[in-house]
């Protein structure tokens, strides 16, 4: 991940209402905080949501990456780079990570990596939520900036 990079990580239902916030939240990051990468994962509805933000985004800033984060091995799940993104990115010594906790493995590995989190993690009994916490207290201790998307948003 080369320039500054940003994670998005949010609840598999979240609603089309939050989709201009969240636009609005990509676009700040790339004008006022110099995000040239996005790197978001692909499943649920959150997900959906700020790949399509940033596609759109990437209309009036070409030189913005859209990265998928595949949690299972290519050769296992093979996964080819789907419309609108530039690569895919598997995280390395993911191999012997057990399928039950694959993607929060690699959610983890790549909140440890990047500069900036977009988060929609509003209810405690999600996994979402447990990793916005995860990242709060790396924001504590790193430079790592988080945007929180309000469910009113």
């Amino acid at each position: 991940m080369e320039g500054k990079s940003c994670f998005f990580i949010g609840h598999r239902d979240a609603s089309e209402k939050i989709y201009p916030a969240l636009y609005e939240a990509v676009e700040q990051h790339i004008l006022k905080y110099g995000v040239t990468e996005f790197i978001v994962g692909h499943y649920g509805g959150f997900d959906r949501l700020a790949a399509s933000a940033v596609k759109e985004a990437k209309r009036f800033y070409p030189w913005v990456r859209l990265t998928l984060l595949v949690p299972y091995h290519p050769s296992e799940r093979p996964s080819p780079t789907p419309d609108g993104f530039d690569g895919t990115f598997y995280p390395p010594g993911m191999e012997s990570v057990p399928h039950k906790v694959a993607i929060v493995r690699a959610n983890r590995y790549v909140v440890d990596s990047v500069d900036y989190l977009i988060a929609y993690a509003w209810h405690p009994a999600s996994n979402a939520w447990e990793l916005a916490e995860y990242a709060k207290r790396r924001a504590k201790k790193d430079a790592l900036v988080i945007t929180l998307i309000k469910p009113d948003d």
